[in-house]
C-alpha cells in the first residue's frame, strides 16, 4: 500500500487544492506529533477523492462519516484522515473554511506548496507557543456567531487542553464573572460566557465526533482544562453522565486532599509523561480517566469505602467505550487497567500465585504508570510506588533466571532437568 504522503500528492497532482486545517495545521507549524486524526480540505469532489484514494490505497477502508464531521474519512498509517470537500464553483473555496469557530483555528497549510497561511492574524500567538514564551496576548478567541453551540464548546475545550495558551490566565480581574474552576483572560472570557449561556438547541454530536473530542483531549498536555470547560457548560453531564457523576462523590481529605473523585481524576493527568514531543499515551490517559469511575456506584461499609469499585469501574468503562465505538483492543486494555489499578499498591505483599497472570501482561508497565500518577495526584509521595517497582523488577529478573522460579525460589536439580 502507498504511503499517505504519496496519496495526498496524488490529489494535488490531479490539480486539486489540499489544505491541512486548524489543529492539524497548528501542530504541524509547532513541530508536534499529529493528533490521532487529521483534518484536510480540498476542492475535489467526493467521487474524485474515492477514485484517487482508492487507486493510491488499494483495499483501504473509505468511510462517509456525515456532513457534520467530514465528507470522507480514510484509515491509514495509524491515523484517521478526514476530508472536507468545498464547493469548487464558490469563489470562497480558494481558502479552507472547515473550522471557523475561533480565530485561532483559521490557521491552515497548503499541502501543495508547504506554506502556512494566517488570514486572521494569529501568528504572533503561535510563535510564542513555538518559542515556549507564551508572551503574546493576541485575542485568538473571537468565537464566530451562528455556529452550533456544541461545535464551539468542543473546539474551545480542545484548544484549552492542547495549547493552554489563549486561555491561560495571567491575572484575574477583580469582581469579574469567571467560569467554575477555569481561569481565562478577559477577552476569551466574554466569548466563552456567551457560549455557556446559550440553550443547547442543536442535535447532540455524533458518536464519532464525541470519540474524536475525547481522544483529542486525552492525548493533549492539559486535558483537565478542557474537561473543566465542558463540565462548566453542562456538556459532560449531557454527553457522558458516567464521567459527570464523579463530581458528586466526596473523598476522605486524609487520603485525597486534592478533592473529590472528579478533582482527583483531573489531577492525575498532570503527572503523565509525554510519549513523544508534547503528546501523551491514549491508553494510559483513558485508564486514568476511568480508574475511579466505579466509585459513584460502589458501596461503603464502615471504614471500607468504595468496595468493589475497580470491578464496577471496569464494567462502566467497557460500556462507555463500546458506546463510543472505540477500537476493541483499546477497550480491552483500558478494562485491564481499571480492573487491576489497586493491585500495584499491594504487589510487595502478595504471593505470586495471586498476581502472576496480571504482572506477566505486557500492559503491566502501563498499569505501574497509572499507579504512579494516581499516587502523585494524592500528594502521598512515591515511596510505595518505588517499593512496588522494586518488586516488579525482582519478578522480571527472576523470570529471566533459569535457576530460579518467577517468585525467586531456587529450582532443584530434578526440576531443571525436566
Amino acid at each position: 500500500m502507498a504511503s499517505i504522503a504519496s496519496g495526498l500528492v496524488s490529489i494535488t497532482d490531479a490539480g486539486f487544492s489540499l489544505y491541512a486545517c486548524a489543529f492539524s495545521a497548528i501542530d504541524s507549524y509547532l513541530g508536534r506529533e499529529s493528533l490521532p486524526y487529521v483534518f484536510l480540505q480540498t476542492d475535489a469532489g467526493v467521487a474524485d477523492l474515492v477514485r484517487i484514494l482508492g487507486n493510491a490505497f488499494d483495499g483501504a477502508e473509505i468511510r462517509f462519516p456525515g456532513v457534520s464531521l467530514a465528507d470522507l474519512a480514510l484509515e491509514a498509517q495509524g491515523l484517521t484522515w478526514y476530508f472536507r470537500c468545498s464547493d469548487g464553483d464558490n469563489a470562497e473555496a480558494e481558502q479552507p473554511h472547515l473550522y471557523r469557530s475561533f480565530r485561532l483555528l483559521s490557521f491552515y497549510r497548503d499541502l501543495r506548496t508547504g506554506r502556512f497561511h494566517d488570514p486572521e492574524g494569529v501568528y504572533p500567538f503561535l510563535l510564542s507557543l513555538k518559542k515556549e514564551e507564551l508572551s503574546a496576548q493576541a485575542d485568538c478567541a473571537g468565537a464566530a456567531p451562528g455556529l452550533e453551540r456544541f461545535r464551539l464548546l468542543m473546539d474551545a475545550a480542545l484548544i484549552c487542553a492542547r495549547y493552554n495558551g489563549p486561555y491561560r490566565v495571567l491575572e484575574k480581574t477583580s469582581g469579574a464573572e469567571t467560569l467554575p474552576d477555569l481561569k481565562i483572560e478577559s477577552k476569551t472570557k466574554r466569548s466563552f460566557m456567551r457560549i455557556l449561556s446559550e440553550e443547547p438547541e442543536d442535535p447532540l454530536p455524533s458518536l464519532e465526533e464525541q470519540r474524536i473530542l475525547l481522544t483529542g483531549l486525552l492525548v493533549s498536555p492539559r486535558p483537565d482544562l478542557g474537561f473543566q470547560l465542558l463540565k462548566a457548560s453542562g456538556l459532560v453531564a449531557e454527553l457522558w453522565p458516567e464521567i459527570a457523576a464523579m463530581d458528586d462523590v466526596d473523598h476522605s481529605k486524609e487520603f485525597h486532599p486534592e478533592g473529590n473523585v472528579w478533582s482527583h481524576t483531573m489531577e492525575t493527568f498532570r503527572y503523565r509523561k509525554p510519549v513523544n514531543g508534547e503528546d501523551f499515551d491514549l491508553l494510559l490517559s483513558l485508564g486514568l480517566l476511568f480508574h475511579d469511575i466505579g466509585k459513584p456506584l460502589s458501596q461503603s461499609t464502615g471504614r471500607r469505602r468504595f468496595s468493589g469499585h475497580a470491578e464496577i469501574g471496569e464494567w462502566v468503562a467497557r460500556r462507555f467505550l463500546e458506546r463510543l465505538e472505540f477500537d476493541r483492543s483499546l477497550v480491552t486494555g483500558v478494562c485491564y487497567l481499571v480492573r487491576n489499578h489497586m493491585l500495584p499498591a499491594a504487589l510487595p505483599r502478595l504471593p505470586l500465585f495471586r498476581t502472576g497472570e496480571i504482572i506477566s501482561s505486557p500492559l503491566f508497565p502501563v498499569l505501574m504508570e497509572l499507579y504512579r500518577c494516581d499516587e502523585s495526584s494524592s500528594f502521598k509521595g512515591l515511596d510505595a510506588y518505588y517499593e512496588s517497582s522494586a518488586a516488579y523488577q525482582s519478578y522480571l529478573k527472576n523470570r529471566r533466571n533459569p535457576y530460579r522460579s518467577a517468585d525467586g525460589k531456587k529450582l532443584n536439580r530434578y526440576t531443571l532437568l525436566s
